[in-house]
């Protein structure tokens, strides 16, 4: 074992006791977090707006703290940009992480001192946590590689600015340098197609050990590589140990994966985002990703199917329940308050607090009632792929509410095979027939007849790439929607379909 690797092994048990001591207290954690939050940002102008010098406890900051999303804090954010000081968070952040919105163009979420370092430390453990649990520590000597935006940054009144995943890029630690790929040059190419093939260029006679990124984008790279050179990917990297992903569920990939890669490998899934760094996983073994508690991030919940309701609760850690769905509402040492991160979570353990990610708010199908959630698809599909030949790219649902010649409505499904099933008909009776088990509601309005089961519209290969670069979302921090109660998607895609 190298010095390197004895190294770290030393540190990830030393994180491992740290991580421990508020692991076995998260309702004092959260409340000290709580504290902390509001006495710093007393007397900022948000601070003062909401009379944060009156607010003794949770209840005090839900009543005088209403719950917004992005364009309801634009005013705020939108005097940070403009070079205003203590605004959400006293003083300037050091940058902003610029991300694609839906409805207000581009969205410049604030990051700080403070949340930066709590960003690159839960980075950090996540890995530091795989060694402490598995004993392994001999990957630290190959090469890393992570796929990501262009670390290149620009600056707004004083404020440096770019995609988060290039603003990460410049806190890889001096250790690990000597380690990472690609180089700053390759990283900085803007076209994502360009920048995967000179990736490859660089990385396939290197001995690549960690591999992290979307795993659509990753797909991508693998596929390039084993073109380029004609092998599997656990052939080429031989100690290719450990796959480090985020964004999306890894399950609908998992088997096309593991057929590029030619065996197994370990994986660790991460939950962060512009807003903050909320989760990584923890078990090789037990599903879920513990919830950071200690990173300067209070949380609430609220319900999933109460979160339009005019009454909808605000809760607490205290107060949540198993196997539902909530609403994971922020605030953050980057001054977001009350926040709607968009994100649906379910809690599978309260003994430590692990959470699964199981959609977006606003990604949803409820064209009839049935609130079909992406957790529910993705399962359906892994289910699918489990019990037949398919092999699947990409894919994408939505409600065909007007189908043509008096036919009942139903839910579309876009699939990018890379292999068709040799029986479409098994598979498409598959993926309903989980969809009804795991949703009443879709139960119900099939068996009523209100819908009929859906249909499979199969996309070319590469179509989702060539839809997703006509949009200017290639590669990077951008994934495909897994599913919408409208057609914008589904529509977009249909140059795409097999003719």
């Amino acid at each position: 074992m190298s010095l390197k690797a004895l190294a770290a092994k030393i540190f990830a048990k030393r994180i491992a006791i740290k991580t421990s001591k508020w692991v076995d207290h998260p309702i004092d954690t959260q409340k000290k977090v709580f504290k902390e939050l509001i006495d710093t940002a007393c007397k900022t102008k948000f601070g003062l707006d909401h009379d944060f010098g009156h607010i003794q406890s949770f209840e005090d900051f839900a009543d005088k703290v209403p719950i917004r999303d992005y364009e309801e804090l634009k005013p705020y954010v939108n005097d940070v940009v403009d070079g205003k000081q203590d605004i959400l968070w006293p003083g300037k952040p050091i940058y902003f992480a610029k991300t694609s919105g839906t409805t207000s163009g581009a969205k410049y979420i604030p990051i700080t001192k403070e949340s930066i370092k709590h960003q690159v430390e839960a980075s950090r453990n996540a890995i530091l946590n795989y060694i402490y649990e598995t004993g392994k520590a001999d990957f630290v000597d190959g090469k890393m590689i992570f796929l990501q935006g262009s670390p290149e940054l620009q600056e707004k009144n004083g404020i440096k600015l770019g995609r988060l995943s290039g603003i990460s890029a410049h806190y890889v630690p001096n250790y690990l340098q000597k380690n990472r790929l690609p180089s700053w040059e390759t990283n900085c190419i803007a076209d994502w197609e360009t920048k995967v093939s000179a990736i490859v260029e660089e990385t396939k006679n290197e001995d690549m050990t960690v591999i992290a990124g979307i795993p659509s984008w990753v797909q991508m790279y693998f596929e390039k590589l084993q073109e380029n050179t004609n092998r599997d990917i656990g052939d080429l990297f031989r100690n290719f140990e450990l796959f480090i992903y985020g964004g999306v569920n890894y399950e609908p990939y998992r088997k096309k994966f593991e057929e590029l890669i030619g065996r197994k490998v370990a994986s660790i899934e991460l939950f962060p985002a512009s807003e903050g760094f909320f989760a990584y996983q923890d078990s090789q073994t037990e599903k879920g990703m513990l919830l950071l508690l200690n990173s300067g991030i209070f949380y609430e919940f609220i319900k999933a199917d109460e979160f339009f309701n005019a009454n909808r609760k605000r809760l607490t850690l205290n107060d949540i329940e198993l196997d539902i769905d909530y609403v994971m509402i922020i605030s953050t040492n980057a001054g977001l308050w009350a926040y709607n991160l968009g994100d649906t979570i379910r809690f599978i353990s309260r003994n430590p607090f692990k959470i699964i990610v199981s959609g977006r708010i606003k990604h949803f199908i409820s064209a009839f009632g049935e609130h079909v959630i992406a957790k529910e698809v993705e399962e359906a599909m892994s289910e699918a792929m489990k019990q037949t030949d398919a092999k699947v790219n990409e894919f994408t649902v939505a409600p065909q509410i007007t189908p043509e010649k008096d036919e009942l409505p139903y839910h579309e499904w876009l699939i990018e095979f890379e292999k068709a099933p040799t029986d479409l008909n098994t598979f498409i009776d598959l993926l309903d027939k989980s969809l009804q088990k795991q949703n009443s509601y879709y139960f119900d309005l099939i068996s009523g007849k209100i819908l009929q089961p859906l249909k499979i519209t199969p996309i070319k290969i590469g179509g989702f790439r060539e839809y997703m670069k006509g949009l200017g979302k290639l590669g990077g921090q951008n994934k495909v929607q897994r599913l919408s109660n409208d057609r914008v998607l589904a529509d977009g895609l249909q140059e795409q379909k097999v003719d």
